[in-house]
């Protein structure tokens, strides 16, 4: 099938309130514009030179993702022109997202990503970390972010009971957040799920997934 039809048929698979970003890491720019002529205007990419290169390429009405691990010294390449990050997992990396967007004189909306998998991961914030962040006076003195919720990755494995619980983990901690409001953070996003178990994830209460290869085919 055609990336239009793969695209369609995911489409028809989500509930209106869920947002779809379509994963196009190391895809042709030719691909994005397959997709983005049947619609599609979220497009997730994992490495800010790549998602920089495209963004210069394609039509300007696209939200650009950043879906993958960000490197300090990388954000002042996508600070013009970010729609959303999704794996914020420090108060350092928060600190850097909010000097670059204050140069380019905008509010930079981002995820905290809360690590929910049982196996051995570099990112993510615990529990306690997360509430030690939101909490500390130099993340509320941050003006040029917002926060809208949290992100998080189930473990790689094909036992759905594990994933459906690691995604309820986290629907917990977005529930319990949800109340929590400041000027620059708002929990309204739940940023879980990809082609494997994103159909879980909303059953456990996602508002975004990110699919890539059920759209695209394999990399």
């Amino acid at each position: 099938m055609s990336i239009a039809e793969n695209l369609q048929n995911i489409k028809n698979t989500l509930p209106e309130h869920v947002h779809l970003v379509a994963v196009s890491k190391t895809k042709p720019v030719a691909d994005l514009l397959e997709a983005y002529n049947a619609g599609q205007r979220i497009f997730g990419e994992n490495k800010i030179q790549e998602m920089t290169e495209k963004w210069e390429q394609m039509p300007k009405d696209i939200q650009w993702h950043m879906i993958g691990h960000v490197q300090t010294n990388k954000v002042k390449y996508m600070a013009p022109y970010v729609s959303l990050i999704h794996g914020v997992d420090s108060l350092k990396l928060l600190v850097e997202i909010n000097r670059n967007a204050k140069k380019w004189r905008r509010v930079i909306p981002c995820l905290l990503q809360v690590y929910i998998a049982t196996e051995e991961s570099k990112f993510g914030l615990a529990h306690d970390e997360l509430l030690q962040l939101i909490h500390s006076d130099e993340f509320k003195s941050l003006e040029n972010i917002k926060i809208i919720g949290l992100m998080g990755m189930a473990s790689f494995t094909e036992d759905n009971a594990v994933i459906r619980k690691e995604f309820q983990s986290l629907k917990d901690i977005f529930d319990y957040l949800q109340p929590y409001q400041l000027p620059n953070c708002h929990f309204q996003q739940l940023s879980m799920g990809m082609s494997g178990d994103y159909k879980i994830a909303i059953e456990c209460g996602s508002t975004i997934v990110r699919i890539g290869s059920s759209i695209f085919g394999g990399r």
